[in-house]
């Protein structure tokens, strides 16, 4: 007992006698920027709890949009991690990473279970958001992690770099996570064979029981595979989303970024004993995203903001409402078909304007083809291109929804 209140002692003491020193090597850029208020939100000892909350509250009293201003000053997050683009407007929240437009438009057909991306200007910060990003370390300590074997033969894209490039890049670095600290390249680009002097001889009839293993597991595998797909949604009659679409998605062309806020339902159809579960899809060319489900309601209000890129072809903005089932198919809800190319014409019409004032710029005209309730006005304010749809769905006996459209041309 005695000893280890000695032992606690001295390593209390030894504690207070020691200087804080800054992380070397990757981590020092980002200290060098934070150290002031606090780069890391590590909890320390008793003894300076007082001093790290004062701390901590001292740097989130800038606010959550001041400190992603500040983390854009550091050397490393002043060009895109992937393709090294100046000033990078967009940011990888799950990987922690400063990204430019085009590379976000790669992220985005990864998923985001892999790549959640946010605007630094369009979306809206919480404090938790930007702790996460800090703790991340930036642009720098998430490269020396993801490029740390990355092959000298192989060269990082340019900013001019093709949308194949980066598409072929991207997915190599943060999906498949071939140059990952502490990943030789090798074990994960080809399965391991081996040779024949390391083979060992194998039991007479081996190769037929295999077989017959291997055949038994397929017919379980289909069998398993049809019976999830009997109580799953069938996307196929209304909306096609595959690995395959994902896959292209990555390989396409974009113009622009639309920002969708679902803002809300009207009377929507009974799906359920009394009611409904609805939830919206909202796709555009191979990309899709959906925002939450919210429960027992036909007048639902979201107000959830979804971003998706724009093809270069710019497709038709489709929107599908369904009703969430837990053990059964999900019910289909109504779907329509928005033409933005007005709005995207308006955006690019008005990126360098330097109008301040409010004025309408464009007009979608209601009528029995696109189901709007009244015109679609474009309106340009604060810079920003902006349109408020209202609609009725379709192949649905009822149901009216709201949305607000935004456009962001590539420029920005």
């Amino acid at each position: 007992m005695i000893r280890s209140s000695i032992w606690k002692l001295e390593m209390s003491t030894q504690y207070e006698k020691s200087d804080p020193t800054p992380p070397s090597g990757s981590r020092s850029c980002l200290y060098d920027l934070l150290c002031s208020d606090t780069p890391r939100w590590d909890q320390p000892s008793d003894s300076d709890t007082t001093s790290w909350l004062l701390r901590k509250e001292t740097w989130r009293s800038f606010g959550p949009q001041a400190r992603l201003e500040r983390m854009l000053e550091d050397t490393g997050n002043r060009v895109c991690a992937d393709c090294g683009s100046p000033d990078p407007k967009w940011v990888s929240l799950s990987i922690g990473v400063f990204i430019c437009i085009k590379c976000s438009g790669v992220h985005r057909s990864l998923g985001s279970h892999i790549s959640k991306v946010l605007s630094v200007k369009l979306d809206e910060w919480t404090e938790d958001q930007v702790d996460g990003l800090v703790n991340l370390g930036g642009n720098i300590v998430v490269n020396n992690k993801y490029e740390a074997f990355l092959p000298n033969n192989l060269k990082k894209p340019r900013p001019d770099s093709s949308i194949e490039e980066r598409s072929d890049f991207i997915k190599r670095k943060y999906e498949m996570q071939q140059f990952l600290e502490g990943e030789h390249t090798s074990c994960r680009l080809q399965p391991h064979h081996r040779t024949p002097s390391s083979t060992l001889p194998l039991p007479p009839g081996y190769h037929l029981l295999n077989e017959k293993k291997h055949s038994e597991k397929q017919s379980r595998h289909r069998i398993g595979h049809r019976f999830r797909n009997s109580w799953g949604r069938k996307d196929s009659d209304h909306l096609k989303i595959s690995k395959k679409s994902n896959s292209l998605a990555g390989m396409v062309e974009f113009v622009g970024l639309i920002k969708v806020n679902v803002v809300k339902g009207t009377n929507l159809a009974v799906r359920d004993m009394l009611s409904s579960d609805p939830y919206v899809i909202l796709a555009l060319g191979h990309q899709s995203v959906k925002t939450r489900v919210i429960k027992n309601n036909l007048n639902p209000v979201w107000n959830e903001s979804l971003m998706l890129s724009i093809p270069e072809n710019i497709p038709p903005l489709r929107v599908i409402v369904y009703d969430k089932d837990t053990f059964t198919t999900d019910d289909f809800m109504g779907d329509a078909e928005i033409d933005i190319q007005p709005l995207v014409a308006a955006a690019k019409a008005y990126e360098k304007s330097e109008i301040h004032e409010s004025m309408q710029v464009g007009k979608c005209v209601a009528n029995r083809d696109n189901n709007f309730l009244k015109d679609g006005i474009i309106n340009l304010a604060d810079g920003k291109v902006k349109q408020e749809i209202s609609f009725r769905l379709q192949n649905v006996e009822r149901g009216i929804l709201e949305i607000e459209l935004e456009c962001v041309p590539l420029t920005q």
